[in-house]
């Protein structure tokens, strides 16, 4: 096979996945946007974190929030915790690599902030930890996973989203999300400067 008709096939194959994922993912999408919208009218904030590709697109979501998406506009307040290496690595070595979230959650998330957990497989453990801290600080979750939500689904509570990829590859699963935080930031632009949104 060639290279050309490979990047094709991969092309075609984020298609299918996203088409496939449209209806389902737009009402949970939806409802995602709606609890992080209470939050930021509420002076709350999001704190957004993941790990490897998932951390990536923890930062990506904070920085599009706390600068700007696709509209001039106040910055909105997001944080990824995934950035401070110092602190990451103090706990990592201090404690451990699974509280390298969860701790910056206690120490940082307020009652009525809300927590982006991002994970393709819903099984990391250090996620599975902030979310539990985020809990224990009174927060909403929304958690972006993909394949059948691994332990992650089973986690959340009353008030929490689950955004679950429908698909198994990790590729397709990444672009999804990719996706779904665009949505988000979109509806969330929306939502407090429709003037402004085109």
């Amino acid at each position: 096979m060639d290279s050309t008709t490979r990047i094709t096939q991969l092309f075609q194959a984020s298609i299918d996945a996203k088409t496939q994922a449209m209806p389902v993912l737009a009402p949970k999408i939806a409802a995602a946007a709606t609890v992080m919208q209470t939050c930021l009218t509420q002076q709350g904030k999001i704190l957004a974190c993941g790990n490897g590709g998932s951390a990536a697109d923890a930062q990506h979501f904070a920085a599009e929030l706390l600068n700007r998406f696709e509209i001039e506009r106040p910055p909105l307040a997001a944080l990824a915790l995934t950035t401070d290496s110092s602190t990451l690595t103090s706990i990592a070595n201090d404690y451990s690599y699974e509280q390298i979230f969860a701790k910056q959650v206690l120490g940082l998330g307020r009652k009525g902030d809300v927590l982006l957990a991002i994970s393709t497989s819903g099984n990391s453990a250090n996620i599975n930890a902030t979310i539990e801290a985020a809990h224990q600080q009174e927060m909403a979750v929304i958690a972006l996973t993909g394949r059948d939500g691994g332990t992650m689904r089973h986690l959340l509570k009353e008030g929490d989203v689950e955004i679950c990829i429908p698909h198994t590859s990790t590729a397709r699963i990444q672009e999804i999300h990719l996706l779904v935080i665009h949505c988000l930031c979109d509806a969330i632009d929306r939502h407090f400067f429709p003037t402004a949104s085109s």
